[in-house]
């Protein structure tokens, strides 16, 4: 090869390089995430931290082929009607949504964008798909649970505290789960000899109210469901349940090593995992939600606190300690 065909193909390949850049930039795809924490919410943090590994497995890396816009929700429903319309005006290629009513407010903007859900109780009466097994629409993803879990929380109350003759339910009235929960709770009370009421948890001021006026009841104790109000307000739930000697029953296992007392829920981790196999199908093959069943989350787990416990003057039967995922000392 000559001088001047050297040059030449140096040349050649300079005025290729924007081509390249371009090419790949192009191909970067954007998902847009509506979560139902705090931004400065530890958890929050950890479960997108999980997403982000998971979606790495599948080829997916941030900064080269892949860019994600976090929002995050707070469990406000104001805020997630803004963070849709945000979240949506980016051209996202996929949409993730951290809850039913992140989901709801996201299917509000679109019905066009594609809509993988996480943490999402009874899809299809609350209108979020047409069925489990062919989903329809532009939305698919992944249940937490079946409202059946809530009777297990007060068997669970009542196996680690039996002196326990009241419950109270922490819940967020205005989501289609915290009715439901408070149903399931409510018909399996009479068979342990309990009475159940509600606690609505839709901000710091009902809270504190409605544990401090139960607690003067003798033989008291709590469930608290999932919502986004009370996973905002659990420091303040657990401080409550400790001030007032109260047993109480989580769903995450983050409650417990908060200092709760027991949860017994879906493992934090594996709907993320699972959510990154569907995006990676809907973005690389280009599937549909609408072709996607919706799939149920099978891995709970059960967490128990000694520490806090023995705090309340608790003794945890050994039969439940030998059945515990983990069990913090």
């Amino acid at each position: 090869m000559n001088r001047r065909t050297f040059i030449g193909g140096i040349g050649s390949a300079v005025a290729g390089w924007p081509t390249v850049v371009h090419a790949q930039q192009a191909q970067r795809r954007r998902i847009g995430v509506l979560m139902n924490m705090a931004a400065d919410d530890s958890q929050g943090r950890s479960d997108a931290s999980t997403f982000e590994t998971a979606l790495r497995k599948y080829g997916w890396k941030l900064g080269d082929n892949l860019q994600i816009d976090y929002r995050w929700g707070a469990g406000d429903p104001n805020l997630y009607r803004k963070f849709s319309d945000e979240l949506v005006s980016l051209a996202p290629d996929l949409l993730l949504g951290i809850g039913g009513t992140a989901v709801g407010a996201l299917q509000r903007v679109t019905r066009d964008v594609p809509i993988v859900f996480v943490e999402t109780t009874d899809p299809v009466n609350r209108g979020l798909v047409a069925s489990l097994s062919r989903p329809g629409g532009n939305t698919t993803g992944f249940t937490q649970f079946e409202f059946g879990i809530s009777g297990k929380w007060l068997e669970l109350l009542k196996q680690i505290a039996p002196d326990v003759t009241h419950a109270a339910v922490i819940r967020d009235p205005s989501q289609f789960s915290g009715v439901g929960e408070l149903a399931a709770i409510q018909a399996i009370a009479p068979l342990l000899r309990l009475d159940v009421s509600p606690i609505d948890a839709r901000d710091t001021g009902e809270i504190e109210r409605g544990i401090e006026v139960f607690a003067r009841q003798p033989n008291c104790g709590l469930i608290v469901t999932p919502s986004g109000a009370s996973i905002k307000h659990r420091d303040l739930i657990i401080t409550l349940a400790s001030k007032h000697r109260l047993p109480a029953v989580y769903t995450f296992r983050y409650f417990v090593t908060g200092g709760g007392l027991i949860s017994y829920g879906p493992d934090q981790t594996e709907p993320y995992r699972l959510a990154a196999g569907y995006i990676d199908r809907i973005l690389s093959r280009g599937e549909r939600p609408s072709e996607l069943p919706v799939q149920v989350t099978t891995k709970i787990e059960l967490v128990i606190n000694l520490r806090t416990a023995k705090a309340l003057g608790l003794t945890i039967p050994e039969t439940l300690l030998a059945t515990a995922d983990e069990v913090i000392q």
